[in-house]
């Protein structure tokens, strides 16, 4: 017989170690969080989320690609289709060759650590559930909490973007009331209300213009005025995220921007117009960008036999016509509402009282809130449709494309948070996929 008062002791089902993977279109935001710690954007490391091959055919997997030093041509596998893992063998292998293979620099025992893993918003649930098969049933994860990314940014600290007071240490881990976070990444931009850190489904709206849209604008326009460049993503993408700005006023820029006919040429503005010197990818790895020089720019074709070779991209109008996509989708013949119309739609299901919270918590997420121009165009145009008397407060996170990791990073340092949104691998064993999907779309959350 044991003891009186005898307890026998029974193993915690949720790890130690929590592997939060923000995995996004592009790229996969990745790192590992422990208990009673404060995770920073440095234990954050980001992975290309793809499998990429270059024309002398070699196989480059996520991080290898940094060894590449040939960009030209060179062909993508993407899992993520829209925001979504549609390709379960091609993010598999990125997953194994990140996290699990020896010598990768994150690696870990699924068996052995808890995962936090972002979806898109709105995914169809057959994707939901084979993405919880493969993590319990493939993976084995020790416990796992699916939710949508938007979530997670709510853990950050978002008195700290505002300049505002710091709330009770002992409510500081908890979401604020009201967030409305704007997420504009690789494959479309959300915009999703949290209420206590519970997004309100039906006031969120998706805009499909994403990084992938406007690389992919940009390779057509140049390829139309310039050089044949439709079989050059990566280096139109590169070239997007060096040269691009929002214009405060479209069409003040535009006329800017205007060379004028061939009867009444004008001159280029140079503050506008810019050369970029295109990789040769034998001297040069990597473009890069100067002030336009107009003599250069008429003799780009007549390269000197001897000495190095410059084969320059002038850009002008394109550098703001580009990123416009996000505030002007109709400018491509896409009937969808502009950013700054989405966010209003979006508050607008909500009662008043709401609204104007939401406004005064606005917090801008993903890559393209890197854009120079993007937080004043975006700030400025909401200004103008919100009424007066609500005030408007937009905050750039400080790591836009990190941030929701960080969230993430924050909810599982936190025990008995994580402990409250995880389903452990024995949990799901005894109810099944089904009652998962249930689960999670419930928005299973701080209890």
């Amino acid at each position: 017989m044991p003891p009186k008062g005898w307890r026998k002791h029974v193993p915690d089902p949720v790890a130690a170690k929590t592997l939060v993977l923000d995995n996004g279109g592009y790229t996969i935001k990745a790192g590992l969080s422990l208990p009673n710690t404060k995770p920073q954007y440095d234990d954050c490391k980001v992975i290309p989320n793809c499998i990429a091959r270059s024309r002398d055919k070699r196989i480059y997997i996520a991080s290898q690609i940094e060894k590449c030093t040939d960009f030209g041509e060179m062909g993508f596998r993407r899992p993520v289709e829209r925001g979504f893992i549609v390709n379960w063998e091609a993010e598999k292998a990125i997953w194994e060759h990140e996290l699990f293979d020896t010598g990768a620099q994150l690696r870990c025992d699924p068996k052995e650590t808890n995962l936090i893993l972002t979806e898109a918003p709105n995914c169809p649930t057959m994707l939901q559930r084979n993405c919880d098969e493969m993590v319990f049933e493939e993976f084995e994860f020790a416990s796992y909490y699916r939710c949508i990314g938007p979530v997670l940014n709510a853990y950050n600290d978002i008195p700290a973007l505002f300049n505002d007071p710091a709330p009770p240490t002992n409510l500081s881990h908890l979401p604020p009331e009201c967030l409305l976070i704007i997420d504009s990444s690789y494959s479309h931009t959300t915009i999703t209300p949290l209420y206590n850190g519970q997004p309100l489904h039906p006031c969120m709206r998706r805009l499909s213009i994403g990084g992938k849209v406007l690389t992919n604008y940009l390779k057509e326009i140049s390829s139309i005025r310039h050089y044949n460049m439709l079989d050059e993503t990566y280096l139109l993408n590169e070239i997007k995220e060096t040269v691009s700005f929002v214009s405060p006023s479209f069409s003040t820029d535009l006329s800017r921007a205007w060379k004028g006919g061939l009867r009444d040429r004008k001159p280029v503005d140079l503050d506008i117009t810019i050369d970029y010197v295109l990789p040769d990818y034998e001297t040069r790895t990597h473009g890069f960008m100067r002030p336009h020089d107009p003599v250069k720019a008429k003799a780009k074709r007549l390269q000197p036999l001897q000495g190095p070779r410059e084969d320059i991209l002038p850009l002008g109008n394109e550098r703001f016509a580009v990123p416009e996509l996000l505030f002007n989708p109709t400018d491509i013949g896409m009937q969808e509402a502009g950013l700054p119309e989405c966010v209003m739609q979006s508050l607008s299901a909500l009662p008043p009282a709401l609204q104007a919270c939401m406004l005064a918590n606005v917090v801008a997420v993903g890559g393209n809130a890197l854009i120079p121009g993007f937080m004043e165009r975006l700030t400025s145009e909401l200004r103008k449709l919100a009424p007066s008397s609500f005030p408007v407060r937009i905050a750039c996170a400080t790591d836009p494309i990190k941030h929701t990791w960080l969230g993430g990073a924050r909810l599982a340092s936190n025990r008995d948070l994580l402990k409250s949104v995880v389903v452990t691998k024995a949990e799901y064993n005894e109810h099944g996929s089904t009652w998962l999907g249930r689960r999670f779309s419930s928005g299973a959350g701080v209890k």
